[in-house]
């Protein structure tokens, strides 16, 4: 029994499980072969309210919660990651676009994400930036009724398959730092737009690239949140993703768990099941202590969530625990196949997709400062 999820939660997650079986994963390894993220599966989910549900009717979701969405997004991630950053991207940008846009702005958007007929990107790293997310160069001036963004974001998750972008940009001087950065939403046929993809190692379906912005015009009723504030008040958002993030990588761990336990009991050697030796199923019982473990805590940060209760910590523990430690079960898992499990197949794809987390999103060693400044203080941990 889980004391987060109540049956109709439990309910809703085999709903998910059937549809990601029969209809995800059947394309998950050429999905990343081709890297062509399969619009038909992203309309076919809005069409069965898997896309941001816990979004306000008001905007097309279904109010659910946070709960709700984080159960649907790790059904889809067990069946393909990559995929599943459909529901990654449409839960952190709708939250922004329902918190922070004008209501006239946010709602067709929102109706169309929601849908399943639009995927937006959050354009938020840049060349010289990385980790310090705060120092930004990409210039917002505002002309009249418009902004003119000039600069270049990058390591963008669907840079260029995305219908439209959250984009954080100065709009005032370097020296004030998130103080100075406001927020847009940017439709990605604006004149002065090109993108590239990158050739990453894993995600590919999804893909990562550069967007160059150069004399954009964007109207300035597209801001989201106060000017020179977009900053601060939207990454408060994060935390939503984060833990939406630790679900999206234990259930592939979990996945190659369950098929290495059945491996291992059916293979033989030296006239005995491999699980019978402990040096091959000592690591598997551990790991899967420890998913239990962080996913537990990545569903209690979402119960805090949906209780409007503090959640940053919880968040960044499971950024950076839920990703490395799914890195390493995938690997043990891998292992146990030996070279079956080295071939080109779920195993090695999955050790791929997973290791990206380790790097965008937020590294570990963020997350870990963000934990000790919860507890210590930020003046006692200072960046």
């Amino acid at each position: 029994m889980n004391p987060y999820l109540d049956e109709d939660l439990m309910a809703l997650g085999e709903h998910a499980r059937r549809f990601a079986r029969e209809v995800v994963a059947p394309g998950f390894l050429e999905r990343d072969r081709t890297r062509v993220l399969d619009r038909d599966i992203m309309r076919e989910m809005g069409r069965m309210g898997f896309i941001a549900p816990e979004l306000p009717e008001a905007y097309g979701g279904q109010g659910l919660g946070c709960l709700a969405a984080g159960v649907i997004h790790e059904e889809i991630a067990r069946a393909d990651l990559s995929l599943s950053y459909i529901n990654l991207l449409a839960s952190l940008n709708g939250q922004i676009l329902a918190q922070h846009a004008r209501p006239e702005i946010a709602r067709p958007w929102l109706e169309r994400l929601v849908q399943g007929d639009a995927l937006l990107a959050i354009a938020l790293t840049e060349p010289r930036g990385g980790s310090d997310a705060a120092n930004l160069r990409l210039k917002m001036e505002r002309v009249g009724d418009e902004y003119v963004l000039n600069g270049e974001k990058t390591s963008i998750s669907a840079a260029d398959q995305a219908d439209a972008a959250v984009v954080f940009a100065r709009s005032g001087s370097v020296d004030e730092g998130a103080r100075g950065v406001s927020a847009l939403l940017v439709p990605m046929d604006l004149p002065g737009i090109t993108r590239n993809r990158f050739d990453c190692h894993g995600q590919r379906a999804i893909g990562r690239g550069s967007i160059f912005f150069e004399n954009v015009r964007v109207p300035v009723d597209h801001r989201l949140g106060d000017e020179g504030k977009g900053f601060v008040q939207v990454m408060q958002g994060f935390d939503f993703s984060r833990a939406l993030i630790g679900l999206q990588v234990l259930a592939v761990a979990k996945a190659s768990l369950e098929e290495t336990w059945e491996y291992v009991a059916q293979r033989e050697a030296f006239g005995k099941p491999l699980s019978a030796f402990q040096g091959v199923s000592h690591p598997l019982a551990e790991y899967e202590t420890l998913v239990e473990a962080a996913r537990l805590l990545c569903l209690q940060t979402l119960w805090l969530k949906d209780r409007q209760l503090p959640h940053t910590a919880e968040a960044a523990m499971c950024k950076w625990w839920g990703p490395k430690l799914s890195y390493d079960v995938i690997h043990q898992c891998l292992l146990s196949f030996g070279h079956g499990g080295y071939d080109r197949g779920p195993m090695e794809q999955r050790l791929r997709d997973v290791l990206g987390f380790q790097i965008g999103d937020g590294t570990a060693q963020i997350m870990k400062t963000i934990i000790a400044r919860t507890q210590a203080g930020r003046d006692a941990v200072p960046a």
